[in-house]
């Protein structure tokens, strides 16, 4: 059994081990179930182990079980530090057709988007857990909460906003890129100078 290598995925993962990628190092699933039996891992959903009494990672779970799934709105702006407010529930964009039945059945905010739109602005985050998961990127975040369609409630985008433009890593240009691709330039153009005239004369 290649313990060292089962050893080294549950140290680079913080104590997180998936079958797929123990598999891709040569592991076989059966030395996974051995120390599953054993009590030395603790299987917390189909196909992901943990360090017995480690943390969950509830963000690297959700999105192993359905992969297609991108972090995306109000659970985005949250793995961005771009919110104060911890998700109730998670929200997840899948590709248009992908079947949302299960995901929905699990309690998350699930809605399939076109094929174009779904890779647009696609990066990976650490979740608080110290786990690298799929979000949409800060300014690609920024413009979907502003789209009539997502109902964001608008304390929430306010908030974003600000911390976004008050940061030193904004990127202006990229954030009116997708603001036009989304189809929301004029509202995007809107919320920036009313937050410049703010700056302003605060």
């Amino acid at each position: 059994m290649k313990f060292e290598e089962i050893k080294y995925l549950l140290d680079k993962n913080n104590g997180l081990l998936t079958t797929k990628e123990a598999e891709d190092y040569g592991i076989y699933r059966g030395s996974i179930k051995y120390l599953s039996d054993k009590g030395e891992l603790e299987k917390v959903s189909r196909g992901v182990y943990v360090l017995p009494g480690i943390f969950e990672d509830e963000f690297f779970i959700i999105q192993n079980r359905f992969k297609k799934g991108i972090f995306s709105l109000e659970t985005a702006l949250y793995l961005h530090d771009l919110t104060d407010k911890t998700p109730n529930n998670f929200n997840l964009t899948f590709p248009k057709g992908y079947n949302l039945t299960n995901p929905k059945s699990q309690g998350l905010n699930c809605k399939g988007i076109k094929k174009e739109l779904y890779e647009l602005g696609v990066t990976e985050v650490l979740t608080p857990g110290g786990c690298k998961v799929r979000a949409y990127n800060k300014e690609r975040t920024l413009i979907d909460i502003i789209r009539p369609v997502n109902k964001v409630d608008v304390q929430i985008i306010s908030h974003a906003y600000r911390t976004y433009m008050n940061s030193k890593e904004k990127n202006i240009p990229l954030l009116s890129s997708y603001a036009e691709k989304l189809g929301v330039k004029d509202k995007l153009k809107s919320y920036l100078e009313v937050l410049l005239w703010r700056t302003r004369f605060n």
